[in-house]
């Protein structure tokens, strides 16, 4: 399994976290969840109250926070300026503010650069939205993570409290519409991914298809 790279793309709600993790662990390798760093990015944005509906605002302070991001399957970790922000970055307001962050580009290529040096010599699960189009796209194995919408608000609203199985939807949709149609590294499926659709199947048995499309590859 030396220097793999395993490529994990898909909107939220398609279960490609979980499932991420869980192939990890199954094969004793890395995990990176590109998108915690957006959120965390997102976070310090929010702290500092810098204007996110100006892009300009956005990019002039984008390389100011410091990131480490552990990348252990069982506990991951993400830190801004040396201080745990794991719980913080999974607020409805940091979801909410996210995909604006994540649009500017100047965001986009300092998180990509510290993506490609924590894939480093591989042996990693990476998931993200653009993993297998920019991020890594040698990667050997690359995965798409779909699901109906009612299945992925469904698990959104079953993991956050005080929401609606319509609210998700609703917001799902937005984020949907938003990343797909950034300029910059848009939402989209690698030519040569895998797509699997998740609607009908439990967390165990993603990883196991998952998993068997890893050695099929590789």
């Amino acid at each position: 399994m030396a220097g793999l790279v395993i490529a994990m793309d898909g909107p939220s709600g398609s279960g490609k976290s979980s499932a991420s993790r869980g192939v990890a662990r199954a094969l004793g390798l890395r995990y990176l969840d590109t998108g915690a760093m957006y959120r965390a990015i997102t976070w310090w944005m929010l702290q500092r109250e810098v204007d996110l509906a100006d892009p300009a605002a956005i990019a002039a302070r984008a390389s100011e926070p410091v990131l480490s991001m552990g990348t252990d399957p069982d506990a991951p970790t993400v830190a801004v300026d040396g201080a745990d922000a794991a719980g913080p970055i999974r607020t409805a307001e940091v979801t909410a503010a996210v995909s604006a962050v994540s649009a500017v580009p100047e965001v986009r290529r300092r998180l990509v650069t510290e993506q490609r040096e924590i894939i480093g010599a591989g042996d990693i699960v990476v998931e993200g939205r653009d993993i297998g189009t920019v991020v890594a796209p040698e990667a050997p194995v690359k995965i798409y993570l779909t699901a109906s919408a009612d299945a992925r608000a469904l698990r959104r609203t079953a993991e956050l409290a005080g929401t609606t199985v319509e609210a998700q939807k609703a917001a799902m949709a937005r984020r949907d519409t938003l990343d797909s149609t950034r300029k910059t590294d848009p939402l989209a499926k690698a030519a040569d991914a895998v797509e699997l659709d998740t609607t009908a199947l439990n967390l165990e048995e993603v990883i196991a298809v998952v998993l068997r499309l890893i050695k099929e590859k590789v």
